[in-house]
């Protein structure tokens, strides 16, 4: 598999001098603080174990069996250290895959959960893409172009991956097939095209953009056949999609709200405050999620926790950080 992986790629993207587009690009695409939340699961930790086993005894196995990547991030500015972690939904033998001084952005598994890809960005450097690969814990970089190299997504194949970076002063999409490092550039926007996340049919995929008004995104659905996309209706601000493996969900970012939407009904659950830049991120079932919050303040240093929820019975369980650090970008894989 490592050959497979290689650090080069056929579009020659270009260290964006646009300042105003690159703000709105890592607004999109996760470098906020995270609000405090009024989540029940947070206010009662006592309660963490009981509310855990019994929500995950009745998961199906392919929720329960799976992994959930997060990461913790401790100290501010260039004190910075981001962990990248590896838990189960009952909170057990949480896993570390990476660590450095800097930030680690959006980790995403590939549908079989064996591959973890996500970014790094060490000071003064920008965001590269690295693929992890559970099999044999070795770390490959496969994203090293000039600019901001953001939140990749697997084909449900694992042959692709989808991502964005910056071009010019804005962020398009592109899609690079693994094997040999070409990359094809699938928006040409003038605008703000980010957060791709490939539907599990491989023919589609859902990724946020503000062409409509800057700085105010909404959530559009790309098909391959046509290379048209389409605006998916969602009301206000909305970001950072992601489709359940059946396609009849979708979680995402409502306003300042964790939220999930039935496409068929438009129906709309809003979970919980999470901060600008945090959505849920549905189990592999598509029955559960998970998204992170931030506690109050202990001594001074701020601390988080990941809230799992069902979205049958309503209720929910916290796991609390491993350091004390702020809890961010969850997902959940096989």
């Amino acid at each position: 598999m490592s050959k497979m992986l290689v650090s080069k790629s056929s579009v020659n993207i270009r260290m964006t001098s646009n300042i105003t587009a690159l703000t709105t690009f890592m607004l999109l695409t996760g470098c906020q603080t995270l609000p405090n939340t009024t989540s029940k699961a947070i206010q009662a930790p006592a309660n963490h174990m009981s509310a855990s086993h019994l929500l995950t005894a009745r998961m199906p196995a392919i929720d329960w069996q799976g992994r959930i990547a997060y990461v913790e991030e401790q100290g501010l500015g260039i004190a910075k250290v981001s962990t990248l972690y590896s838990i189960r939904p009952d909170g057990s033998d949480r896993q570390l895959i990476d660590q450095l001084n800097g930030y680690i952005y959006a980790p995403a598994w590939s549908a079989d959960g064996q591959m973890l890809a996500y970014s790094k960005q060490a000071p003064r450097q920008h965001p590269k893409i690295y693929i992890y690969n559970r099999g044999n814990s070795t770390r490959n970089l496969v994203v090293n172009a000039e600019g901001s190299n953001m939140s990749a997504s697997f084909s449900p194949d694992g042959q692709h991956l989808l991502y964005s970076s910056t071009v010019g002063g804005n962020a398009d999409i592109y899609e690079m097939r693994l094997s040999d490092g070409s990359t094809k550039q699938l928006t040409t926007l003038p605008s703000t095209e980010v957060q791709p996340s490939y539907a599990a049919d491989g023919k589609s995929f859902v990724y946020t953009s503000d062409k409509v008004r800057a700085g105010r995104p909404s959530i559009y659905r790309y098909t391959f056949a046509t290379g048209n996309a389409v605006l998916l209706s969602t009301g206000s601000y909305a970001a950072s999609p992601q489709l359940s493996m059946d396609g009849q969900r979708m979680a995402y970012l409502n306003g300042r709200k964790a939220a999930v939407m039935t496409l068929t009904t438009g129906q709309v659950v809003n979970l919980a405050e999470t901060g600008l830049d945090e959505p849920a991120r549905l189990s592999p079932s598509g029955n559960y999620v998970v998204y992170p919050t931030k506690l109050s303040q202990v001594s001074g240093k701020n601390s988080g926790s990941l809230v799992i929820h069902s979205l049958s019975g309503n209720t929910s369980y916290a796991i609390n950080s491993q350091n004390g650090g702020v809890v961010r970008s969850p997902v959940w894989g096989r």
